[in-house]
C-alpha cells in the first residue's frame, strides 16, 4: 500500500485552506495534517507532526512566508516546501530557491488537477514550478543579466533613487555633496547607459530591474 502524502498548509486566509482541502479531499494518497492561519504557529506544528510538504503562501503578518521557508529549511531539511501566492515575482521566487532551497512555487489560479500534480512531483523527488513562474524567472534572470551589461555605478544608482522621490537636481546635489553639474553629467550617463529618453522611461526601467 503506498504511503499518504502528509501537508501542512499555511495561510492567513481560512477561505484558501478550506479550498484546498476541499479539493484535495478524497486523494487516497494525501494526507492534510496540519493547518494553520499563521507562520509562527506553524513552526510550532511541525516541532510536533511529521510532514513530507509544506504548503505556504508568500504574504502572510508576523512572518510571511519567505521567512517561514527560510526557518523550515534551517530546522526541518526534509520538509518540502511548495510556495503558494497569488504572483510570482521573480525576485521573490529566485530569493526562496536562493536561501530556502524550495520545491516549488504556485499560483492560487491554478486547478486541482495541477495542484495534484505538483504534491505528487515533489513527493517523489522532483520539483514543480506554475508556468506563468519559470515565465517570471526567466524575466527576471535577463534583467539580471542587463544589470551587469549596464554597469551602473553606486553612485549613479543613489542618483535614480532620488530622481524617482523628484528630487531637483539641486536637491541632489545638496544630499550627495557633489555639484550640480557632476549631478547632470550622472543624469546624461545615466540615460545612455539604460537607453531611456526620460524621467518616466528610466524609472519605468528602475522598477523592471529591481534599482529601487
Amino acid at each position: 500500500m503506498q504511503e499518504k502524502i502528509n501537508i501542512a498548509i499555511v495561510d492567513d486566509h481560512q477561505i484558501v485552506i478550506d479550498g484546498i482541502t476541499s479539493l484535495l479531499e478524497g486523494r487516497h494518497n494525501i494526507h492534510i495534517a496540519a493547518t494553520s492561519n499563521s507562520g509562527i504557529e506553524m513552526l510550532q506544528i511541525l516541532k510536533e507532526i511529521k510532514i513530507d510538504i509544506l504548503l505556504t503562501d508568500i504574504m502572510m503578518p508576523a512572518m510571511n512566508g519567505q521567512e517561514l521557508a527560510q526557518q523550515v529549511k534551517a530546522q526541518f531539511p526534509a520538509i518540502k516546501i511548495l510556495a503558494l501566492s497569488m504572483s510570482g515575482q521573480g525576485f521573490t521566487v529566485n530569493k526562496m530557491i536562493e536561501d530556502a532551497e524550495i520545491a516549488g512555487y504556485i499560483l492560487k489560479n491554478i486547478g486541482k488537477q495541477e495542484l495534484i500534480h505538483a504534491i505528487e512531483k515533489i513527493a517523489n523527488g522532483g520539483i514543480y514550478f506554475s508556468e506563468e513562474v519559470l515565465n517570471e524567472l526567466q524575466h527576471f534572470s535577463t534583467m539580471q543579466k542587463e544589470n551587469e551589461d549596464v554597469k551602473l555605478t553606486s553612485r549613479e544608482i543613489d542618483i535614480i533613487k532620488l530622481i524617482e522621490k523628484e528630487c531637483s537636481n539641486k536637491d541632489i546635489a545638496s544630499q550627495l555633496f557633489i555639484s550640480e553639474r557632476t549631478v547632470e553629467t550622472h543624469r546624461k550617463n545615466i540615460f545612455r547607459k539604460t537607453g531611456t529618453g526620460g524621467v518616466v522611461g528610466l524609472i519605468k526601467y528602475a522598477y523592471e530591474h529591481k534599482l529601487i
